[in-house]
């Protein structure tokens, strides 16, 4: 996805440290068992997480064992052994990026070269995963036509990519799905797009790309959007992670949630204030 669900790691004990190492760890070998070697270079934490969550809410054990890797040949590292849940998720992780790359060929015709690179790991993927293909292109396009029309509705906009998190949740969890689950990844797929969306307004406005917030507010940059928007902004966001952490806190798991609890209520909201205070830490920077 984008790389930004990440634990607030000063308050993450090493137990979960290492659970949380041990599943990226695994999710990329699983990747390589659906999709190829290749494939395993779009790899994101966001997954690694998702792994931590569907294990946890179907009450499936994790095998973690020391072992050597591609990228750790010397030292052996712990890792959790693949099975049906991650390398389901492994091939939503190479389908997922292979659209976000379609998604960054629409916005500015770049990306075809890393298309045609993952494209046989995806054709693996999508064989095995028909349904969840079904769900991610026909969000992605859904938010491709709204982006298209310059949609400047902050909630209109978001919809498509919390339902496509929503959906896929409900896929992938099966009979343990519920309304709180629903809500918790809708949310956070909300806050994922919102979150992207902030960190990359410069540059979207640069490149001409579709940034929601230009849309609704038109700030020529990033300071002024704060300048003129930010209470509104941080309502905003602040609305959504209060989404993510009620839902949370209604979810029923069948082990130790302290992981998904930090990265739910600690690293969603420190991520946040990073990236809402990211020019004024550039500014001091060049003062």
């Amino acid at each position: 996805m984008f790389g930004y669900v990440k634990p607030d790691t000063p308050y993450l004990y090493m137990k979960d440290d290492t659970l949380y190492k041990a599943l990226y760890c695994g999710i990329c070998k699983s990747i390589g068992k659906c999709a190829g070697q290749c494939a395993r270079m779009t790899l994101t934490y966001d997954i690694a997480f998702m792994s931590a969550v569907i294990h946890n809410l179907t009450k499936t054990d994790v095998s973690i064992k020391r072992e050597h890797c591609i990228i750790h040949p010397i030292t052996k590292r712990p890792i959790a052994k693949p099975d049906d849940i991650s390398i389901t998720l492994g091939a939503l992780n190479v389908i997922l990026t292979y659209f976000k790359i379609q998604d960054d060929i629409n916005d500015n015709g770049r990306g075809r070269g890393l298309k045609l690179l993952f494209k046989g790991g995806f054709k693996r993927c999508a064989k095995r995963n028909p349904e969840l293909v079904e769900i991610v292109k026909r969000n992605y396009e859904e938010l491709y036509e709204l982006e298209k029309a310059k949609e400047s509705s902050i909630d209109k906009i978001a919809h498509p990519f919390s339902k496509l998190l929503a959906e896929l949740s409900d896929s992938l969890l099966k009979d343990c799905k519920n309304q709180f689950t629903y809500q918790y990844f809708y949310n956070f797929g909300k806050w994922i797009y919102l979150i992207d969306a902030l960190d990359d307004y410069d540059k979207d406005i640069k490149k001409g790309n579709y940034n929601p917030f230009y849309c609704a507010y038109g700030a020529k940059s990033y300071a002024e959007l704060k300048a003129g928007f930010g209470e509104e902004i941080s309502f905003i966001m602040g609305a959504t992670l209060n989404g993510i952490q009620e839902n949370f806190n209604n979810l029923k798991f069948g082990f130790n949630a302290d992981l998904i609890r930090n990265i739910s209520v600690r690293g969603t909201v420190e991520t946040t204030k990073k990236v809402l205070l990211k020019e004024q830490k550039d500014s001091k920077k060049n003062d």
